[in-house]
């Protein structure tokens, strides 16, 4: 492990040239540490998608990005642009913390991130860490942390377009022009999509009713417009700077007994700046500003408006006393503000963290230890630390032990919203401890996880119908994955066995947590023969239950997808794909349709 090279060939990385590449097999990632590392060097279980990624397997929104993650499940509430939960290895939606080039982002109302409006042709990179990690981050981070990278330039002048059909008349084009030379880079680009969608919802109305509860037979469409700009410069000095923005409106409609139809606001802006006087120390200063907006309508009438703002600002320092050993010294500060036409008792609160980290490697053992103090406003200090340690055995494998707590403060509705809020709830506590196994596998990777995650002070709802901090839960999980690249094929797999289970005291207790499938199953598999691409995708889910009282089943799923591509010239390629070939219709939220059988074509052009 050589942290100075990194730490200095991050840097250069960062401004000049995209991170990953498809050939690059042990690319460098950020998120897990705060640092540089590569893949195979950290310590907790990570991720990586590339922009080569989502252009082979010609990804049509961010959600099915992610959806052949290790760990992760997804709960869709009735197709293209409407709401999309995601759950990391089992926990609450709103136990994953997800970042947009460093900044956080998801609405402080909800405490969930609009991942439907997330535009993917925006997306350069995304990092998915698995397990707490709020230690370095503070709160939400207990399932994990979820890092979009926006698009940015480097190198030579680059101009990429893109034209998308598809079922549903689904339609949508994107434009980026990058460069910016050896120093320099910069990077704007605009995308539109736009979808007639289909019927939501079939929700049963009444007081015993379910999803919707209401019967809204129709197209349910989805329109989104987003635009994304960078600018960064290297100087002589040893300094670095970097700009980036992201904006992405859209126009949501869908089935419900009090709104139908949603204006979105995603906006994230944030810069960086990297001082590197040697290579035995730097510093870098980020800071940042996020919005959730949501204006919700019923049949044209406005009826709520709950609109989140988040500023950040972050100072670390990272010294190299030695090239196998590091310490980082963090600070964070974060303020958000709700804007309502709902009367909230407060409307804005802050939080201060301070975090150190030490990184270090004797002989064939790795070591990183972290401890955070966060003092979030109206709450007590909360404290979390976290442990792993590896070993490298012979034959390249490699044994991983780690424990870590993490907390997940309440939101601005769990505290505040009128007559169902309670100000006295504490933040969420968890506990989790993990064992890894990895090594090659011809030109790839092979990895095993166990782990079990006790989380503590859930908010649930008391015998007066008020949120309360009485729940309690504990995951079981085991996460295999294998990766590698066989001549011309190249073959993603991965196999999650979860055991969620409520540890609260009553009726529910040992009962599985609701839509959490107890086994799913991911395969990517693709090869290329010259000018021609052939692609599978398979992802397979099991039963779940909709409910705490496991009363409402959802059946189990296997979704087929095939992909094919031709390049026409050196700079045209033709893509189709079809997606749930045999047309088979599930649900991962009862009463809440999917799409069925789907096609879509794309005529690509970069130079």
């Amino acid at each position: 492990m050589m942290i100075k090279t990194l730490l200095a060939g991050t840097s250069v990385l960062s401004l000049c040239s995209p991170l990953f590449a498809a050939e690059q097999l042990n690319p460098i990632v950020v998120t897990a540490t705060r640092t540089a590392e590569t893949v195979n060097e950290s310590l907790a279980p990570v991720t990586v998608i590339t922009r080569e990624d989502l252009l082979r397997r010609q990804v049509q929104s961010l959600q099915d990005a992610l959806r052949t993650t290790p760990g992760l499940t997804l709960v869709n509430n009735g197709g293209p642009g409407k709401a999309t939960s995601v759950l990391l290895r089992g926990a609450e939606s709103d136990h994953l913390l997800v970042l947009i080039d460093g900044i956080k982002i998801g609405s402080a109302s909800l405490g969930t991130s609009a991942f439907q409006d997330i535009p993917v042709e925006q997306i350069e990179r995304i990092e998915i860490v698995r397990g707490p990690r709020s230690s370095l981050y503070g709160s939400e981070a207990i399932s994990g942390v979820i890092q979009i990278f926006t698009r940015r330039g480097g190198g030579e002048t680059r101009t990429d377009l893109n034209l998308d059909l598809g079922s549903e008349q689904s339609h949508g084009t994107s434009a980026a022009l990058s460069g910016g030379g050896e120093r320099a880079s910069f990077s704007i680009s605009g995308a539109y999509s736009d979808t007639d969608g289909i019927d939501a919802c079939r929700g049963k109305p009444g007081l015993d009713g379910g999803g919707c509860f209401t019967v809204e037979p129709d197209r349910d469409g989805y329109r989104n417009d987003s635009l994304s700009m960078q600018a960064g410069y290297r100087f002589e000095l040893p300094l670095e700077i970097e700009l980036r923005a992201l904006r992405s409106t859209a126009d949501n409609e869908y089935d419900g007994d009090f709104v139908n139809e949603s204006d979105v606001l995603q906006q994230v802006v944030s810069g960086q700046m990297r001082y590197l006087p040697d290579r035995d120390w730097g510093l870098t200063l980020s800071a940042g500003r996020s919005w959730d907006g949501l204006d919700s309508f019923k049949d044209g009438q406005f009826q709520s408006r709950f609109n989140t703002r988040r500023d950040s600002l972050s100072l670390l320092g990272d010294y190299l006393p030695h090239e196998d050993h590091q310490f980082t010294l963090g600070y964070d500060y974060e303020q958000e503000q709700l804007d309502s036409n709902v009367d909230y008792t407060y409307t804005e609160r802050d939080n201060r963290g301070v975090f150190v980290q030490y990184q270090g490697r004797l002989a064939q053992q790795d070591l990183q230890l972290s401890l955070r103090r966060d003092e979030p406003q109206r709450f007590d200090a909360h404290s979390t630390g976290s442990i792993a340690w590896g070993m490298t055995w012979s034959d390249d494998i490699r044994t991983t032990l780690a424990y870590g707590t993490a907390f997940k403060a309440p939101t601005f509705n769990d505290l505040y919203y009128p007559f169902f809020g309670n100000p006295d709830l504490q933040p969420e506590t968890s506990k989790t401890l993990e064992f890894g196994l990895s090594g090659p596998l011809l030109d790839g990777q092979w990895s095993a996880n166990l782990f079990r995650t006790e989380i503590d002070q859930m908010i649930g709802f008391d015998a007066t119908y008020l949120p309360s901090n009485i729940d309690q839960a504990r995951i079981d999980g085991l996460e295999l994955v294998l990766n590698t690249r066989y001549g011309a094929w190249l073959l993603n797999s991965n196999l999650t066995l979860l055991d969620p289970r409520i540890r609260s005291a009553g009726e529910n207790r040992n009962n599985r947590l609701p839509r959490r499938a107890r086994s799913a199953f991911n395969l990517d598999l693709d090869r290329s023969f010259g000018r021609y691409s052939l692609g599978l995708g398979f992802s397979a889910e099991g039963r779940r239950y909709d409910d705490l009282a496991n009363r409402i089943e959802l059946g189990g799923y296997g979704l087929l997808d095939l992909r094919g591509g031709y390049q026409l010239g050196k700079s045209w390629r033709l893509q189709g794909r079809v997606e749930n070939l045999t047309d088979k219709s599930y649900e991962t939220a009862a009463w809440y349709n999917q799409p069925g059988r789907s096609y879509y074509l794309s005529l690509h052009y970069g130079s």
